[in-house]
Order: structure tokens, then sequence, then C-alpha cells
């Protein structure tokens, strides 16, 4: 589909649903994998259930939430690959609360993650893209039209679409680009509980009549990764199957 023969490619969260289908289709696309998470024995075991290449696949343990954790991992991709073409923040916290019920730590942990995670990866990433890379920042539906119960990870959300769009300014002078993917509900882990409460009412108003896979979104990320998306940049593609339509 796309050619990602020797890029490098830095994914956060890569232990989540989305992130997963994405390190699979890079491998299968020829990209080197940095892959970091909290787990790293599920992550080794995940880099090690990859399809066999040439390209290496390096894993590190990375808190999203704490900017010298990132910031390493960032430098090992340089000392191990020397540069970095392609950064997927894909780290993300969903807990459904009412805002009445926040406390003052849900907050900041779901802020932490969702935006000061993204923030951190780009920041360190910034010094090592190179010329003809891609930021792709995964966002998601709530951050356009706001969730029910998931205010603060709505809130987040919209604020990565905003800062996704004005990191664009700083990096095309360099070459690389920097785009969105919102999506939609999609069958993850990470949204069973949504889907197990309230299925069959967001099945009935999608007008694709079902839930999207984690694949349907990787094949969109790889999209914006690859040459094939060399002028889109600041731009978001939602992938909801119509739910939302921008």
């Amino acid at each position: 589909m796309f050619d990602l023969t020797g890029k490098v490619a830095l994914i956060t969260g890569a232990n989540g649903g989305i992130p997963r289908a994405t390190a699979t289709l890079f491998r299968k696309l020829g990209a080197h994998l940095v892959l970091t998470d909290l787990d790293p024995e599920a992550m080794a075991h995940f880099a090690a259930s990859l399809a066999p290449g040439e390209a290496r696949i390096l894993t590190a343990r990375v808190d999203v939430t704490k900017a010298a954790e990132v910031d390493e991992a960032i430098a090992m991709t340089g000392r191990e690959f020397g540069g970095l073409d392609i950064l997927v923040t894909g780290a993300g916290l969903y807990v459904e609360q009412e805002v009445a019920a926040m406390t003052d730590d849900d907050w900041r942990r779901t802020i932490a993650v969702n935006l000061d995670g993204v923030f951190h990866a780009c920041r360190a990433a910034m010094l090592l893209l190179r010329a003809g890379g891609s930021v792709v920042n995964i966002a998601s539906m709530a951050g356009h039209r706001g969730s029910v119960r998931h205010a603060h990870y709505a809130a987040c959300k919209a604020a990565v679409l905003a800062f996704t769009r004005s990191l664009v300014h700083e990096l095309s002078p360099r070459g690389v680009r920097a785009n969105c993917v919102s999506p939609g509900i999609i069958a993850t882990p990470m949204t069973e509980a949504i889907m197990a409460q309230n299925g069959a009412a967001l099945i009935a108003a999608t007008p694709m009549r079902r839930f999207g896979t984690p694949e349907e979104v990787a094949s969109v990320i790889a999209f914006l990764a690859s040459d094939a998306a060399a002028f889109v940049t600041g731009e978001t593609i939602h992938i909801n199957g119509g739910l939302y339509m921008d």
C-alpha cells in the first residue's frame, strides 16, 4: 500500500489497540520501530510476535507524563538509528467520570497522559525528525464534539488538535509534516465499556452501521506517515463511519 522501507518510526502507548495495529502495519511496510509503553514485558512479547523482517525493533519503558523518560527514548532512537522519520503519539487514558465527581488528581492525570504526553514526545522529536518526516497525533471524535462523562478526555483531544495545527508552523521549515487522526468508536479494549453500555445506539447512529477496527485507523496513519501525503499537513482525518462529519 505504502512503502516505509528504511524509515524510523517511534510509537508511544504502543500496547494500545490502535498503536499495536499501527506498529504491525508499519512493520509490514518495512519501517524500523521504536515501541514505548509502561509495560516492558508486554512490549517485548508484542515485538516478538511481529512478522520477521530486516528492519529492527526496539522497545522501551516510557511514562509519557515524565519528560525525562520521553527524552531518553528519543535520544536512544538517535543513537541507534541516527534520526527519526515518523512519530505517532498513541498513549492515551480514557476514564468515565462526570465532571462533578472528578478530583483534581483525576483531571491532572488525564491531562498528563493525553496532552502533556503529546507535548513531551513532539518537543523531544522535533530535534531528531529528518526532512520528509511526519508527526501523526491520535486525537479523537471527542475533541470535536465533546463526550458525555469524558469531559477531561475531550478537552485534551481538542487541545491536541490545536497544538498540532500550531506545530505545523515550526516543523514546516524543516520539511516535516504534522497531522491528526480523529477516530470515532473503534473496537479496542479502551472502548469496551462504552460499547457494552451504549453499543446498539451508537451503531444505529453510525451510517456505516458498525464500529471501526484498529486496522482501519492504522491504514490512515500509514498514509499520513508516508510520502503519499507529502503535501498534507495541519489536517485531521476523521475515522468514524459517518458518526460525526465535520
